[in-house]
């Protein structure tokens, strides 16, 4: 008889509860969406981070892609070689140029704009030639930019990108002697 009644009064409190419950979700317009949301908002926020982290470990990792001899090779660089800020990405463009022509390989330069047709063939002539491309890609115009990652797709043509002219300073001599 006691054993009955605890199952009568558990089941009833149970019961209750499961009402609350409804009564609150009730209540709050849209609770399970919001709470399905913030659940994915947190996932998110963990790939996020996730993300940087593995950002942060290759940006100090060698470019594979430059792990070759460039001795007699030629080596275009398309971006800005005159910054507009006469810094970073001067600089990136330089040490290019440098690294190359110490490790005995031809450099070769296409701004990366999109100023005429003498432009463009400029540059299909400078992507022909080149046996390795060096895209930084934040200081060429989006023409030049799929140009050179079709050209490169295409014919299998080694193609380092590079998005920021301070990440240019992986180019050593020794890195392209190793090449």
């Amino acid at each position: 008889m006691r054993a009955r009644a605890q199952v009568v009064i558990r089941d009833t409190q149970l019961a209750l509860a499961r009402d609350a419950l409804a009564d609150l979700v009730a209540s709050v317009p849209g609770l399970p969406t919001r709470a399905r949301l913030a659940r994915k908002v947190e996932w998110l926020s963990e790939r996020v981070q996730d993300l940087m982290r593995e950002l942060l470990r290759l940006q100090w990792l060698p470019v594979p892609a430059l792990q070759a001899d460039v001795r007699e090779k030629a080596v275009l660089y398309v971006g800005s070689y005159l910054a507009r800020d006469a810094g970073q990405a001067a600089d990136g463009a330089h040490r290019a140029q440098q690294a190359v022509e110490q490790a005995g390989g031809r450099f070769l330069h296409h701004a990366g704009g999109d100023d005429d047709a003498d432009d463009v063939a400029a540059l299909e002539a400078g992507l022909v030639a080149a046996d390795l491309v060096i895209c930084q890609t934040g200081c060429v115009s989006h023409d030049a930019y799929w140009r050179v990652h079709d050209h490169c797709k295409r014919t299998g043509k080694q193609c380092v990108l590079v998005d920021q002219p301070q990440a240019m300073h992986f180019v050593r001599k020794e890195a392209l002697a190793a090449f």
